[in-house]
């Protein structure tokens, strides 16, 4: 495929590969962190039925990971949207990419979560 592109002189190969942190690798780096506390937050709301705080911080924890995983992905395809180049280029476009999947996964984690406490907050609703 970068043949074809090349022989159309449409697409020029990276002169320069950058190293180090650059702005948008900051951005993509940062945005992945972010939804790395989503996805572990949203994993610990779903594993957990309780904690020792109260049924209140699991739902607390699924909307924390929903709401982490939705910025990092919007911001990671924001990232990917504006990058002029790929990988190397240092426009941070693998740590975008993974922050889309990685803030999906977050998102689709709270979201199970929420569903599940609100399950069995009616259960508990109908038994009194």
């Amino acid at each position: 495929m970068h043949v074809v592109l090349l022989a159309a002189r449409v697409s020029e190969p990276v002169a320069i590969t950058v190293y180090g942190l650059t702005p948008r690798r900051i951005w993509a780096t940062t945005i992945v962190l972010l939804a790395l506390a989503g996805v572990v937050i949203g994993a610990l709301a779903l594993a957990r039925p309780g904690s020792h705080f109260g049924t209140d911080s699991r739902r607390r924890g699924a909307i924390v990971a929903s709401v982490a995983g939705m910025i990092a992905a919007m911001n990671g395809g924001l990232n990917l949207a504006v990058a002029t180049g790929g990988p190397g280029t240092g426009n941070g476009v693998v740590g975008g990419a993974a922050a889309v999947v990685m803030g999906l996964t977050a998102l689709v984690l709270g979201g199970l979560a929420l569903a599940r406490y609100r399950r069995s907050a009616l259960a508990a609703e109908r038994l009194t």
